[in-house]
């Protein structure tokens, strides 16, 4: 066993973070050319085949009965639905509150793991850190000023990202739930459920996409390959290394690295009240998850 993380651990830990703190930016860089259904198909699709590719060259094969059911289930409240509502709102909001956003996540799994979890306790340490999180959550979509965001048009993209993260609690729930499988065996047949689920949305309502330039395209591979692709078998590794708990500290890492990319390369303006709502989340998190000790999966 490790008596603690190493610097191979912590330098995976930051290049986790970066990877999936751009996808943000390269979201938004992709949506100049294509649709948000087709840049969820494309990232899917391709990261599916690449991740496919992977397990089979690591000797995984796709699991078999009834973990399907949680599978398909992953696939679409950790894929397919909230690839699709980040793409549609990052339409309008900017990448950095798509990123911040995803900050929301570990306070949504708080109320379902006591619903649906056997065991899941709510203490009052849990419940302060969801309130002090969820009045971040209200002024982050900025029910300070409703009358202002409805007038700006932006408050059901900005629900669309709460909503976004909503889901991909609920596909964390499914995962502790299922039975014990291999993390990339497991995750590659999530990509593959996504991504059929993707290209026919993205068909349907955006059809064959063209004319895609050079740069949307160098979003869209990057976007299959690194945070949706390598990045879970980077995830496995640290897992494997250092613990579940030290990966959570990832979290914490994305929003940053995801409002710095949108303010240096997109040029995006934040409204003041952003980082108050961002410090009162990451406060609410910090206070919910003391003491936490998240179960293993299988690797």
């Amino acid at each position: 066993m490790q008596s603690g993380p190493t610097p191979l651990n912590w330098v995976s830990l930051i290049v986790l973070g970066l990877i999936w703190g751009a996808s943000f930016m390269a979201v938004g860089i992709a949506l100049n050319s294509v649709g948000p259904f087709t840049v969820a198909a494309i990232r899917l699709g391709l990261g599916a085949v690449v991740l496919l590719i992977v397990a089979y060259a690591m000797g995984r094969r796709l699991p078999k009965g009834r973990v399907w059911l949680y599978i398909i289930g992953m696939g679409v409240f950790t894929n397919a639905l909230p690839f699709s509502l980040l793409g549609w709102a990052q339409q309008v909001v900017p990448s950095a509150f798509a990123g911040v956003s995803m900050a929301i996540v570990p306070l949504f799994v708080l109320p379902l793991a006591f619903l649906f979890v056997p065991g899941e306790k709510m203490p009052p340490r849990k419940i302060i850190g969801f309130g002090i999180g969820f009045i971040g959550v209200a002024i982050l979509i900025g029910i300070q000023d409703i009358n202002n965001a409805l007038a700006a048009g932006d408050l059901l993209p900005k629900l669309a990202c709460v909503a976004s993260a909503v889901c991909y609690a609920i596909g964390a729930i499914i995962t502790r739930l299922a039975p014990p499988t291999p993390q990339i065996a497991y995750s590659a047949g999530g990509l593959l459920v996504g991504a059929t689920i993707s290209i026919t949305t993205a068909l349907i309502f955006e059809g064959m996409p063209q004319n895609i330039d050079a740069t949307a395209a160098s979003a869209l591979i990057y976007l299959a390959v690194f945070p949706t692709a390598l990045a879970t078998i980077l995830l496995v590794k640290v897992i494997q290394s250092a613990g579940p708990s030290f990966l959570s500290l990832v979290n914490y890492q994305v929003p940053v690295w995801s409002i710095l990319f949108g303010v240096l390369f997109l040029g995006e303006v934040l409204p003041d009240y952003f980082l108050l709502a961002f410090g009162l989340i990451i406060a609410g998190v910090l206070i919910s998850q003391s003491g936490k000790k998240p179960a293993k999966r299988a690797a």
